[in-house]
């Protein structure tokens, strides 16, 4: 398929390209860019005038609940989300039933996705048995089935011997650890952030501790055994402190937050409005401005949707009972303009922690805009306004505490491998 966007504005922070121009895609690939190739004619012209045309999103953090969670959302159901909202290219934890524990599981996901011919898939294999804490997989079985990182998703390891022995056994391979600071004890299943409101509303709460305890320890033993990790969710201001002093003494760390920590506080649990409870919890102002200061500084490397439809039923019950999680996959486009809007980034430098900075993560060949890199493009209108609502929303999850709010950005068209797969 030969594609041609004329006229739009090419925004590739990795390269610093930010002109208007065009873009001349073939074969699945960028072929060039402003200068038509030579006997190059375009099947399929996009008028992208007044519109940004930017690698596609690459999100860290998306949960797809198959296999065995379908009540909740359906593959086709959330990488038509993905797609409408700019995403190309997705990591999903190994949250699943059953996790991600065996090679079958995780060539049956990457097959089902591929046949979809929607957004790419990662997977993200499980780091014990189960999700257990007790007993470690067998890594390098699943990284030849197409796992690309280990995680325990929200599940903890109680027993720091395990997570030893599993850094250990990743660092051999070269293997990146994906972990989510909170400590299990400390934790105590918690649902809001310790302080006024948790006591106000007589909430079961996290203290800041959970997580930077969870973190030392982490950091502690990345140094005894040289494993590169990813750490998942950031969500403190002492958190992000430790991440930037660990990244100033060298350490192999990366880091993102979750969207809706750029944006929200523990105050926006009102009346317990259970679209609020994630994992983490929403904190406190402080808390959410050094999330933002992190961003700014590359302490936090990127942004991520942290997608978890959940079913309605689930988000009817008492907040401390309610499912955790919130739908976000069309939400990161415009929540990540919105961020850069209120602290004054440039829209190059926002985008990078959505599409070049992610992609370094996964280590994936994605998230520029360069001659013979894949033609995964998003093209999106930075001034469409749209109301966030169970009707605009195609995920089959339609819990998100953004429900009723008028964003502005969204994705016009999608191309994955140089054919469009979304256009509003």
């Amino acid at each position: 398929m030969r594609v041609c966007i004329r006229n739009g504005r090419l925004i590739d922070p990795d390269s610093g390209l930010d002109r208007v121009g065009d873009l001349y895609l073939t074969k699945g690939k960028i072929a060039s860019i402003d200068v038509q190739p030579d006997g190059f004619y375009a099947e399929q012209e996009i008028d992208a005038n007044g519109l940004i045309v930017c690698p596609g999103l690459v999100d860290l953090s998306a949960r797809l609940r198959e296999p065995g969670l379908e009540y909740m959302a359906t593959l086709e159901s959330e990488l038509e989300a993905a797609v409408a909202g700019g995403i190309t290219s997705l990591a999903c934890p190994p949250d699943t039933d059953p996790p991600l524990d065996e090679p079958g599981l995780v060539e049956m996901l990457k097959y089902r996705a591929h046949n979809l011919e929607r957004t790419h898939v990662y997977p993200i294999g499980a780091l014990t048995q189960g999700l257990k804490g007790e007993r470690l997989t067998e890594m390098v079985e699943l990284h030849d089935a197409g796992c690309i990182a280990f995680s325990q998703a929200d599940a903890p390891i109680a027993n720091l011997h395990v997570l030893l022995r599993a850094m250990q056994y990743a660092a051999t391979f070269g293997f990146k650890v994906w972990l989510h600071p909170q400590d299990v004890y400390l934790a105590n299943h918690g649902v809001a952030h310790d302080g006024e409101i948790a006591t106000r509303l007589g909430l079961p709460a996290i203290p800041v501790c959970a997580e930077t305890i969870a973190l030392t320890d982490i950091l502690s033993l990345m140094r005894e055994t040289g494993a590169s990790v990813h750490v998942c969710r950031i969500s403190s201001a002492e958190g992000v402190a430790l991440v930037r002093a660990a990244k100033q003494q060298g350490l192999p760390l990366t880091c993102d937050v979750a969207v809706h920590h750029v944006h929200l506080i523990d105050m926006d649990i009102g009346f317990f409005d259970t679209n609020c409870h994630l994992i983490p919890p929403l904190r406190g102002l402080a808390d959410r401005n050094a999330l933002r200061a992190g961003l700014m500084d590359g302490t936090i490397d990127a942004i991520c949707s942290d997608h978890a439809p959940v079913d309605e039923d689930a988000k009817l019950l008492p907040f401390a009972q309610a499912e955790a999680g919130a739908t976000g996959l069309e939400l990161l486009l415009p929540l990540t303009l919105k961020w850069a809007t209120e602290s004054k980034v440039s829209l190059a430098d926002a985008l990078a922690k959505v599409v070049s900075y992610p992609a370094r993560i996964l280590g994936i060949e994605a998230g520029c805009l360069a001659i013979d890199a894949p033609a995964d493009v998003c093209i999106f209108d930075p001034e469409a306004y749209w109301v966030v609502s169970d009707t605009t929303l195609k995920s089959q999850g339609k819990n998100t505490p953004f429900l009723g709010l008028e964003l502005d950005g969204c994705a016009q068209f999608t191309l994955i491998n140089g054919r469009v797969v979304y256009s509003r």
